[in-house]
């Protein structure tokens, strides 16, 4: 398939532009987390909020902290002491997702140029948060903050609104041999 122009941002310079790094393959967020590292590199304010993604064994949130980079981390840590995953979807889920959005907001206050909406997208598929209140705050960005979302099963509102969508398409995984996710590598 090739790719469309969208007409509207036709010669655009500077940021301001929505990203989706979404898909069934590996990879969403170390791109979104590749973009964060060349935009702090030329000197731009950066900020990501993980969404479901509580806990504290999420090896990249060291080497944000050591380089300044803004993160806030929403959601339950799902592993329990066994490292079985929990999947289930709890109220305190919803109030975490709920806290995400606002650290956003704050971020978009603050003038960051890049931030990153880690997890947005399974987030809204699994009614961590609501469609709509992603929606609103879509509308709420500034003209000149680049936004990134990632995760499964984007919205199609989302890829509407996008200007850059990328799909991570799964081939073939070692998770499905019994490999189980390894620290530095998958988190």
């Amino acid at each position: 398939m090739k790719p469309q122009a969208d007409e509207s941002i036709k010669g655009r310079s500077g940021h301001g532009l929505i990203q989706i790094f979404t898909g069934d393959g590996k990879g969403k967020t170390t791109a979104a987390l590749g973009e964060a590292l060349r935009a702090h590199g030329a000197g731009q304010k950066v900020g990501i909020v993980f969404f479901d993604k509580g806990g504290a064994h999420y090896s990249e949130r060291a080497a944000l902290d050591k380089l300044g980079v803004a993160v806030a981390a929403c959601g339950r840590d799902r592993l329990d002491p066994s490292g079985r995953f929990d999947f289930s979807i709890t109220d305190e889920d919803k109030q975490e997702g709920e806290k995400g959005l606002e650290f956003a907001k704050q971020m978009f206050a603050q003038g960051f140029d890049l931030v990153i909406l880690d997890e947005i997208n399974s987030s809204v598929d699994l009614k961590i948060v609501a469609l709509g209140q992603v929606l609103a705050l879509l509308d709420q960005k500034p003209d000149n903050t680049e936004l990134i979302l990632t995760g499964r099963h984007a919205p199609q509102e989302f890829l509407d609104r996008a200007h850059l969508v990328t799909e991570m398409t799964l081939q073939k995984h070692y998770f499905y041999s019994g490999v189980k996710a390894r620290a530095g590598l998958d988190y």
